[in-house]
């Protein structure tokens, strides 16, 4: 954990122990204003991480830190141990070129409201030009009309209108996935854990030995009717064309037949 240095930026200390898919993603403040459960706290490190998000600002948290917010962070400690604790918004907010506000009430004199999707293009293209936040309230009560009039814009997400309350983890997380899927241009990259299995593709001598094998004990097992075959084997090859099969399979179809075959003796 760190504490503001009066200005809202972090104390010095070594970077990001983790990679960033753009670098303006590595601009991006979440601020969690006047947060009340450690447990919230927590949640949204853990959210933050795993959509490559780092910078953590809490303003006044109630409990901070506290072992509840570290059991939550579920391996997320870098994010909390480098957490900026601030007296006010506008200490987390110095430094920034664009703060963004998520509420889901309407505000009269309010900022113009984007759906989450809508924004984080925007707050992304600002964070072009230096530092940006985007602000969450109280588990409670929210963001006060004084905190959203210090963003640029206020963010929402279209939740069901008959039941539109989320917790604070979960804002979090949905904000935190539109910003990392904006910055990937719609198409994170994935991160396979294993090598994906892969098998040649089945050649022609093999599919046609396979077409005869099939043919042959559907014949002796009484299936078709060599006598009028109808249209029964242009059906078959036609579906298993769209299959496009790769060696191992035709492998695995003709170990079922020869099977087959031993049974029918």
């Amino acid at each position: 954990m760190k504490h503001s240095s009066g200005t809202g930026q972090p104390l010095p200390s070594s970077p990001a122990a983790f990679p960033v898919p753009r670098e303006t993603l590595s601009r991006v403040r979440i601020v969690l204003s006047r947060p009340s459960h450690p447990g919230n706290i927590g949640a949204a490190a853990r959210a933050m991480k795993t959509m490559s998000l780092s910078r953590l600002y809490l303003v006044r948290p109630g409990k901070f830190p506290d072992p509840e917010a570290s059991a939550r962070a579920a391996g997320a400690d870098d994010v909390l141990g480098e957490a900026v604790v601030c007296a006010t918004l506008d200490e987390a907010l110095a430094g920034t070129v664009f703060a963004a506000a998520l509420t889901a009430r309407h505000r009269n004199l309010g900022p113009e409201r984007l759906q989450a999707r809508e924004a984080a293009p925007l707050i992304l293209e600002k964070a072009g030009a230096g530092d940006v936040a985007l602000v969450f309230g109280n588990e409670t009560s929210g963001l006060s009309n004084e905190e959203i009039q210090r963003c640029q814009r206020a963010v929402f997400i279209p939740a069901d209108p008959g039941y539109a309350s989320l917790n604070l983890g979960a804002a979090v997380q949905v904000l935190c996935y539109e910003l990392r899927l904006a910055a990937c241009g719609g198409r994170p990259p994935e991160t396979a854990r294993t090598a994906p299995f892969a098998s040649p593709p089945a050649g022609n001598d093999d599919i046609e030995r396979f077409y005869a094998h099939l043919e042959r004990v559907m014949i002796r097992t009484g299936f078709l009717d060599p006598g009028q075959p109808k249209r029964l084997m242009p059906k078959i090859r036609r579906l298993y064309g769209r299959a496009a099969l790769e060696r191992d399979e035709i492998n695995i179809l003709r170990g079922i037949l020869d099977a087959v075959e031993k049974a029918a003796r």
